[in-house]
């Protein structure tokens, strides 16, 4: 029993086997064929030397790929056959399919699937499918010819020298026209230079004609060459489907991206309408705020140094909320894709820009906070200059020896700030600087010599007059402190310096030695300089000087 049973599947396999090879062969034209609605378009190409003859749809037993190469391998081989001649194909009917035969020799099987592909009648497109694979035949034949083969290579070597005449043609004629560009136009780009105030370069318009010529350059040689390949792979049977995948190849990014523009126009048109909108209202907001900074609006309570800033603010509002507005509009912002590109860049900015966000916001409230301005000297850190510009990262600072410091505006708002500039012009800025004399001078002396160095001080203010005090008493020393106003904290170092001069001056003439900045001993005498060798040479007096100049 287990025998006959297994008898039995063996004899039902090589039945299966045998009925499966048979279809194979013969294009399986008695298989039914799937009429299923998403296989009714599946076709495929059958295509000799790079041409396509016909399409041909699958069946349930063979897909249309595998059915497609079957029947050119056997057209093929046909061509091959110098015995078969291109015109002694038949077409002969059958029960549910015909035939295209070559004597004994069956080509393939065109079943109503096949018509229905071209809404014809099933004979009708197997006499149309019998002319093509005769016509295909003969160029087969032909296009192997040795003269054609020869007469292609000749053509071939022909169009590289057109190619290479082309090459320099091109070379020639973009140095050419880039030269007389540069010899005529030159100066009038200059020119526009000049009367649109600078706002575009004349150097920068002359980078872009050039980069202009030389992308127009690379182009025209591209599709040169492109030509050329494809010339040349047209040529020969055997690279010629090749050169239809090239041309593929090149064609459909192009027709991709062609149909998805014209798909996108609507969405296109309306982020050019609402780029539009956006750079009209900015340019009224700015308008509204040069007003605020000439002083021609005036708002309680909101200073006119914080226009610019609060423009700033205003406009990245503005440009957010487009970009938030633009987002569903922009060309494949739906896709997975683009979220993750955006996702991955959103989390790069969040973490390389931490620092620059906290300068950003550290700039804002030092701008509304009035710590100083442009112009004001300040002193942040170990660092004394002039303010030469705020921005909303960093401030700019010239030191007094012309030295451009750059601070980050979060160090600035965590660590502390003196203002020179704030108080000087109402309430004067007071200069002060410190001396040590010995405990044998009278303190009242040292105050005088003190206030007469001071009003010999050309900057100083008479009023508030100015006043001494006494920081500390010594193991060996009184520190006396010299204080003095001065309105333009511009010229505290040059006051500063003549304020020196003028304390040195005085208690060499009084003959009071100054005990700082260190004390070793009283010497047998006092350190002074006598007042016959205050101007030794090189030095000269301010007679001489005048007399020299008279």
């Amino acid at each position: 029993m287990i025998l006959d049973k297994l008898g039995a599947i063996l004899l039902i396999a090589a039945l299966a086997a045998i009925s499966t090879g048979s279809a194979a062969q013969n294009d399986t034209a008695q298989a039914p064929v799937n009429d299923h609605p998403d296989a009714k378009f599946v076709t495929a190409p059958v295509e000799i030397d790079g041409r396509i003859l016909f399409s041909v749809r699958g069946v349930s037993s063979l897909p249309a790929g595998q059915r497609a190469a079957a029947i050119a391998d056997r057209i093929e081989a046909l061509a091959r056959d110098p015995a078969v001649p291109a015109d002694s194909l038949q077409v002969v009917e059958s029960d549910g399919y015909t035939s295209i035969m070559a004597g004994e020799r069956r080509v393939m099987g065109v079943v109503d699937a096949d018509a229905r592909i071209e809404e014809v009648s099933r004979k009708t497109i197997a006499i149309a499918y019998r002319d093509r694979i005769g016509k295909a035949i003969e160029d087969y034949r032909r296009d192997r010819r040795s003269e054609v083969l020869s007469s292609h290579g000749l053509y071939s070597a022909g169009a590289a020298v057109v190619l290479a005449v082309v090459v320099v043609l091109v070379i020639w004629l973009s140095r050419w026209f880039n030269a007389l560009i540069e010899r005529r136009f030159r100066s009038r780009v200059r020119n526009l230079g000049i009367q649109s105030f600078e706002i575009v370069r004349a150097e920068r318009i002359w980078s872009g004609l050039r980069a202009a010529l030389s992308a127009l350059r690379i182009l025209v040689i591209v599709v040169a060459g492109f030509a050329f390949l494809d010339f040349v792979l047209r040529g020969f049977p055997w690279t010629r489907g090749f050169a239809n995948r090239l041309v593929e190849i090149v064609i459909r990014p192009l027709k991709t991206m062609g149909e998805g523009l014209i798909a996108e126009i609507p969405d296109l048109v309306f982020l050019v309408v609402l780029v539009l909108v956006v750079r009209f209202f900015l340019r009224l907001i700015r308008l509204f705020f040069e007003a605020v900074a000439r002083g021609s609006v005036t708002l309680a309570g909101f200073e006119a140094d914080w226009a610019w800033p609060t423009f700033k603010i205003a406009r990245f509002a503005v440009v957010a909320f487009a970009l938030v507005v633009a987002y569903p509009y922009i060309p494949g912002s739906g896709s997975e894709a683009f979220k993750g590109v955006s996702l991955f860049l959103g989390l790069v900015v969040s973490l390389g820009s931490s620092s620059a966000i906290s300068n950003v916001i550290a700039g804002l409230m030092l701008t509304y906070r009035r710590a100083f301005k442009v112009g004001d000297r300040v002193k942040i850190g170990d660092t004394t200059g002039d303010v030469t510009e705020m921005r909303l990262q960093v401030t700019h600072l010239r030191t007094f020896k012309n030295e451009e410091v750059t601070i980050p505006n979060s160090v600035i708002l965590s660590g502390q700030v003196v203002n020179y500039s704030s108080l000087a012009a109402q309430q004067g800025l007071i200069l002060h600087t410190t001396v040590g004399i010995g405990y044998e001078t009278p303190w009242r002396q040292v105050e005088a010599m003190l206030l007469m160095a001071a009003a010999r001080t050309p900057g100083l203010l008479r009023q508030p007059a100015p006043f001494v005090m006494h920081k500390a008493l010594g193991d060996f020393c009184v520190t006396y402190e010299i204080n003095a106003y001065c309105n333009d904290p511009m010229v505290m170092n040059r006051l500063y310096t003549e304020l020196h001069r003028n304390i040195l001056d005085l208690f060499n003439e009084y003959g009071v030695q100054i005990m700082t900045p260190a004390y070793e001993g009283d010497p047998e005498q006092p350190k002074l300089v006598p007042k016959d060798q205050w101007y030794a040479a090189p030095a000269v007096s301010d007679r001489q000087d005048g007399a020299a100049q008279g």
